[in-house]
């Protein structure tokens, strides 16, 4: 180490004077503290919760094409009985041995499973999936707040390990600023915070999708009540 100390009072100590070096070191590090910080107990419940609301989320949007693949094959099966049903009628009310109505039983089983199918629909895409979204916004929200809390605690105690090995190292002839923001700490601190920032941007839209289904769901209450009087 070569230096005049008249001229530079102010030292810059790095473990390697090779960038590449020094880079690749940092983010090995880094990514160790992350890699730690995803196993913390409570990391993986916010993660196994946002992975159930998101899995329910999915399941509810299958439930609604599958449904819509019945519907699409009661009317189908409706047209066609309708018109057997129709033909059978017209033909026995002509012959004079009396009305036959055919397969009307198949007909009627038709219409009942399209109508409960539809309304199963309208259930799913008026409340289950909204209050499912909103809930799998909630959830990953929530998540990327535990993951930036557990980086900051690791932030903090490696910031106060170097500092307590620099206090170690310290004499009545060195008062040292530390810069931790380029370090390890650093790095961390700044995950956490666009974590910080995704979150809040999830929580944002889910409050207003929850006002938006709240608006719908009052004025279908008040539209229905207008109705009954």
């Amino acid at each position: 180490m070569s230096f005049d100390i008249a001229r530079t009072p102010t030292l810059e100590i790095v473990a390697t004077q090779d960038e590449v070096l020094l880079t690749q070191g940092l983010q090995a590090r880094t990514q160790e503290a992350i890699t730690r910080a995803e196993s913390d107990a409570e990391v993986r419940e916010a993660a196994a919760a946002h992975s159930v609301a998101q899995s329910r989320l999915e399941a509810l949007k299958k439930a609604e094409r599958e449904l819509n693949r019945v519907v699409a094959g009661a009317r189908a099966h409706i047209e066609t009985a309708g018109q057997g049903v129709t033909d059978a009628l017209i033909e026995s009310a002509a012959s004079g041995a009396g009305p036959d109505f055919g397969d009307v039983s198949s007909l009627a089983l038709a219409e009942l499973q399209c109508r409960y199918a539809g309304r199963a629909i309208e259930r799913i895409i008026e409340h289950l999936i909204p209050v499912a979204e909103i809930t799998v916004l909630r959830e990953e929200s929530h998540a990327l707040i535990v993951r930036a809390r557990a980086l900051e605690r690791i932030a903090q105690e490696r910031a106060e390990k170097v500092l307590g090995r620099l206090r170690e190292a310290a004499s009545e002839e060195v008062v040292l600023p530390v810069d931790l923001s380029k370090g390890v700490a650093g790095a961390l601190l700044a995950q956490a915070r666009d974590f910080k920032q995704h979150a809040i941007k999830l929580s944002e839209t889910a409050d207003q999708l929850e006002r938006a289904y709240a608006d719908r769901h009052r004025a279908a209450t008040s539209s229905a009540h207008r109705s009954e009087i």
